[in-house]
């Protein structure tokens, strides 16, 4: 009697995707596109391009583009504040995925857009959630602090020079704002979570998060610059001041 032939193994089932839909719902720092066409959009270039470096690098005329938009002539300002709004686009795909998806986009793969106005925009192929190697807040560290924030405060420093304590300052401050952005939908886990990064370097030391019924408060240990836009623009509200410092008056 022949033995039966052996049977196929039956197919494996397909991995799901990540609903990053849910991700733009919470807001546009939030969002990131995975249109299941396999290729960005138009106008989009891989991410590592935006971390360059030179006259002519896409982070050295955003930063001109910046400050004229808010009116100073000094580049310093204008690099502090668009570093503060990329360091908080990075965190909130990161955190807000970590939260609401259980899972972390490496942006290995990432394009770019840098619109007009508003945060940029990011657009990764689409990748099925596979097993994690590590806890989150291994991936989010990995993945947002070394593998975004690092080469964002290097290109930003190539192009005007700013303190490495006033960047690391900006991005634990993004951080904190996450927290205060999700609002209700800001689990135990995310609190945990942006406490536990906040205390790893290179974000040790930057600030102290409090969180309570009310929700979450950091108070930052440096400042962003944005007081020097003019003499209205005040103080952010994680400042280490309590009242802009007296502006040096020109040497006549």
């Amino acid at each position: 009697m022949n033995p039966a032939p052996e049977q196929p193994p039956p197919p494996s089932p397909e991995l799901p995707h990540p609903d990053y839909a849910r991700l733009a719902a919470v807001g546009p720092y939030f969002a990131l596109d995975t249109s299941a066409t396999g290729t960005p959009p138009p106008g989009f270039r891989p991410l590592p391009e935006l971390y360059g470096t030179g006259p002519d690098a896409p982070l050295a005329a955003r930063v001109r583009v910046v400050a004229q938009r808010l009116g100073t002539a000094e580049l310093r300002v204008a690099a502090s504040i668009l570093h503060l709004g990329l360091a908080a686009r990075f965190w909130s795909v990161g955190v807000g995925s970590a939260v609401l998806l259980g899972t972390v986009p490496s942006l290995e793969h990432a394009w770019v857009r840098i619109p007009d106005q508003g945060p940029i925009d990011l657009w990764t192929p689409p990748e099925p959630v596979r097993p994690a190697a590590g806890p989150l807040i291994d991936q989010l560290h990995q993945a947002v602090l070394i593998g975004q924030l690092e080469p964002l405060a290097a290109a930003v420093r190539a192009a005007v020079p700013l303190s490495a304590r006033l960047l690391r300052g900006n991005a634990a401050s993004a951080l904190a704002g996450v927290l205060r952005i999700l609002g209700s939908q800001a689990s135990l886990t995310a609190s945990e979570l942006v406490a536990q990064l906040l205390d790893r370097p290179p974000l040790t030391g930057s600030g102290t998060l409090l969180t309570g019924s009310r929700g979450a408060a950091f108070r930052r240990t440096s400042c962003c610059l944005y007081y020097r836009i003019g003499p209205g623009a005040g103080l952010c509200g994680d400042c280490c001041f309590t009242r802009p410092p007296a502006r040096r008056q020109p040497s006549s």
